[in-house]
């Protein structure tokens, strides 16, 4: 059945477009793009009709509420009546209004044909009730507000009006289309459009009335990184039950992150220094996180009778078992469908998007309900960076997901109810449940916010970017936890997690143009240590990451020795033992949760700079510190020297830990081969001799892990005397070196790094130090190896970068916030020498 417009007052989505938003508002004519333009791509959006802006304009006249509202705007703007009052007041007024015969019987005639549409393409499941009950049927559906300023670049307008789920019969949607005129004056609605400045009677609203999907789980994806504006990934987030749990933030959702470049099937949506790789079939999910998600709202019952209507509410808010927690609400594949289906859309809009979607409870389909421009971190320059950084630390109180990535200091100011802003004080630390949109005049007064509940892309979250509030969210016991008129400090700047300190601690804010950064001959990179915030560094004009480590991957994400999942028979304690099956649960083999947990944090990673090299240097934990990991003290040795001890290289062969070893190797295969990441390079740490180098090569072969096959470089730490002296021989096993210029002044000068006493002798600028670089540079390119070096001695030293440069370094890795300063000394140390030697520097 192909439905024609019905009347003045109402359109089919299929019939609209983006060119009707003033027409039908943002969300509506979003709605009609993508039924009318997605069917060839396959995607599924249920189907509805929207009411016109006009049926709104013409409602507010016939029932003569155009004065009132103005009366009571005007009592509010000055001080006569609250903004509780007034709203409320125009709120009932409109409530109380009534239809025309015309305009009920338009809408009502096209709730029939959407119920009989709906009918027709559901008839097993509804024959089956239609036998218990022969009644007309009445489609379950989801009626919506789409307000005509919604969506547009300047202004989100994210949750200011209401939306009506699981609404059947007639009787009870014309109610629920009058509810959702009233929303147009929420209280938040009306502070929103007058921080905007937007008049209100300039603003009019069009209601969508949809097809409702029975969610077994539903979320929201944006296809940007809502904290950074990183445009390469797909950010999803996913409860049980029906969407609103998210979008009002009281559950704490999954989160999954996908790479686009690796995934689209369009040239288009790769950057242009990318390779093609549209046509290999790579599962790049970089970010994988089990959120608590301990409720769902879902539908009361399934029954659709017109006879039981005025006995059915339309949901309920129930407590999820403890499997449900525990598990991801989507399969890989979903996550991969839903990631591909963004891409298309956004290809379709050509701007980020901000999108709805929901996995239907019989048939496990997955539909888009809805789509809509993101409007925060797309329409933001970045071409300025703004840090954030702490100058001290004190104890923490609680941790959760960062929103925005500033610090802010306050006292703690607990609230219930967003009533309650009158009592709440400017510039409180405002810590709650959770927050939603009702609570925008309250948020608008806090200094920053913290939550128990809610996930980074829940309304509260997107409306606290848009008012440049530090939030962190889904801290699940900060109401518990922090006391009122505790003064504390609230940082986002240290990655997605976010963590509120005890006490003000002193911060600092500076800005780095990227204009401003120098072009070089020779190749900055960054160090990266964590996943955690590395897209915050994804706009800096460098070369690659010289240097990550994948025992900060293994302690801060895993956290478990990995010889404790091979051989749980050793580990004899209890609780130990429980530790470890909470950790893995879901996994069936417990060394697939060390393989998953770290081939993500690598790729996500990878995906930061993407297709340009990223060094991976391998596990390089002392004895001391691998104890350090639960578990860790039923495999590891007791050495009185652990620096020169068993680490790096010579216990990826040593029966204690070759096997764990293998799984670091496994991980990087999954990384390069099964998710598509080739720009990993493999580094090996601390490698004592060539022998030593033999047989690490010879272990990684047997987990196909193999320099040269499918373009993989494996370069060598260069942090012990031997790699200089006998750099020739290492130089035919290895692809390049990376001299960390710590342990080799340490092993070069005979200093213990760590020793106070010995502190100012400790330089990698000694003469000895710099005679074993430029020697190791200069041999290493005689044999076709590239030298790169990880530290901040560039940075720090002007005259150092100066000697590495004049040495003829390949590359130089460097904390991201020193970028700026070491790449002017790189920059000026080039022209030094150009001018020294009137020849250009290659």
């Amino acid at each position: 059945m192909q439905p024609t417009q019905q009347g003045r007052y109402v359109f089919w989505f299929e019939q609209l477009s983006l060119n009707n938003l003033e027409q039908v508002g943002g969300k509506n004519a979003s709605l009609g793009e993508m039924i009318v333009n997605m069917r060839k791509a396959h995607i599924n959006v249920p189907i509805g009709f929207a009411t016109t802006a006009q049926l709104f304009v013409e409602f507010l006249q016939q029932n003569e509420l155009n004065n009132s509202i103005k009366y009571h705007i005007k009592a509010y703007d000055s001080g006569q009546q609250t903004l509780a009052i007034s709203g409320s007041a125009i709120r009932a007024l409109i409530a109380n209004g009534d239809f025309t015969n015309q305009q009920s019987s338009e809408i009502t005639q096209a709730y029939q044909t959407l119920s009989k549409r709906i009918e027709q393409s559901q008839s097993a499941s509804i024959t089956k009730i239609k036998k218990l009950n022969p009644a007309p049927y009445f489609a379950s559906v989801a009626v919506r507000s789409s307000a005509t300023a919604e969506d547009l670049p300047q202004a989100s307008f994210a949750g200011q009006q209401e939306s009506y789920l699981n609404i059947v019969g007639i009787d009870k949607l014309l109610n629920a289309c009058k509810q959702c005129f009233a929303s147009l004056y929420t209280d938040r609605a009306i502070i929103y459009r007058e921080r905007q400045g937007f008049e209100h009677d300039k603003v009019a609203l069009s209601v969508g009335i949809q097809q409702m999907i029975n969610s077994k789980a539903a979320g929201v994806m944006f296809t940007l990184d809502t904290e950074t504006g990183f445009p390469d990934v797909v950010e999803i987030s996913g409860a049980w039950g029906l969407g609103e749990t998210i979008v009002k933030g009281s559950v704490t959702p999954d989160r999954f992150m996908v790479f686009k470049p690796l995934l689209a099937p369009d040239k288009n949506l790769v950057r242009k220094s990318s390779p093609d790789k549209s046509n290999q079939d790579f599962t790049p999910i970089i970010e994988k996180i089990c959120g608590s998600k301990l409720e769902k709202m879902c539908f009361v019952n399934t029954c659709q009778t017109s006879t039981e209507i005025e006995e059915q509410k339309s949901t309920v808010t129930l407590s999820t078992s403890c499997d449900e927690r525990q598990s991801l609400v989507l399969s890989d594949n979903e996550i991969l469908q839903l990631a591909k289906w963004a891409v298309k859309i956004e290809q379709h809009y050509g701007k980020a998007m901000d999108i709805e979607w929901a996995k239907d409870s019989d048939s496990a389909q997955l539909y888009i309900v809805q789509a809509r421009p993101e409007t925060v971190e797309s329409q933001k320059s970045h071409s300025v960076l703004v840090n954030h950084k702490l100058l001290e630390q004190s104890k923490i109180l609680v941790e959760g997901a960062s929103v925005g990535s500033a610090i802010a200091t306050g006292r703690v100011f607990k609230v219930t109810s967003p009533n309650d802003v009158e009592q709440f004080p400017d510039g409180a630390m405002l810590v709650t449940q959770r927050t939603d949109p009702d609570w925008l005049p309250l948020m608008r007064k806090a200094s920053g916010i913290i939550t128990n509940t809610g996930g980074p892309t829940s309304h509260a979250a997107i409306v606290s970017r848009e008012l440049k509030i530090a939030a962190i969210v889904g801290c699940e016991n900060a109401t518990e936890v922090l006391n009122n008129d505790q003064e504390v400090t609230l940082s986002c700047a240290q990655g997605s997690q976010g963590i509120v300190y005890d006490g003000k601690l002193a911060f600092e804010t500076y800005e780095v143009n990227l204009s401003d950064i120098p072009n070089t001959h020779t190749d900055i990179m960054i160090n990266a240590a964590m996943p955690d915030g590395i897209f915050k560094w994804w706009s800096l004009p460098v070369a690659g990451i010289g240097l990550t480590r994948i025992e900060f991957i293994i302690s801060s994400q895993i956290g478990v020795h990995p010889m404790a999942l091979l051989h749980r028979e050793k580990v004899t304690d209890s609780k130990v033992n429980q530790k470890i099956s909470d950790l893995c649960h879901g996994y069936e083999n417990e060394a697939d949760y060390f393989v998953d947990k770290l081939s993500l944090g690598v790729a996500k990673i990878a995906a930061s700079q993407y297709p340009k090299p990223v060094i991976v240097r391998m596990s390089d934990f002392k004895s001391n510190e691998y104890r350090g990991l639960l578990a860790g003290e039923y495999f590891e040795l007791y050495e009185e020297n652990p620096m020169l001890g068993l680490r790096g290289a010579s216990r990826y062969y040593h029966k204690l830990y070759r096997e764990a070893f293998l799984l670091e190797c496994q991980a990087i295969v999954k990384v390069r081969e099964r998710m598509g990441f080739d720009n990993v390079i493999v580094m090996i740490p601390f490698c004592r001799t060539p022998d030593e180098a033999d047989k690490v090569l010879s272990v990684m072969k047997e987990a196909n892990l193999t320099r040269g096959i499918n373009g993989l470089q494996v370069y060598v730490m260069c942090e012990i005397p031997s790699n200089i002296i006998m750099a020739k021989e290492f130089a035919q096993r290895f692809d390049g070196f990376s001299i960390g210029s710590n342990d080799l002044t340490q092993l070069v000068l005979g200093i213990d790094r760590d020793s106070t006493e010995l502190q100012s002798l400790f330089d990698a600028r000694n003469d000895a130090v710099k005679i074993m670089i430029a020697q190791v540079i200069k041999v290493a390119h005689q044999y076709g190896c590239k030298v790169g070096i990880c530290g901040q001695a560039p940075s720090d030293h002007p005259e150092f970068a100066e000697f590495l440069v004049n040495c003829g370094i390949d590359s130089i890795s460097l904390n991201p916030d020193s970028v700026v300063m070491a790449s002017a000394h790189i920059a000026l140390a080039e022209k030094n020498i150009k001018e020294k030697s009137n020849v250009r520097v290659d």
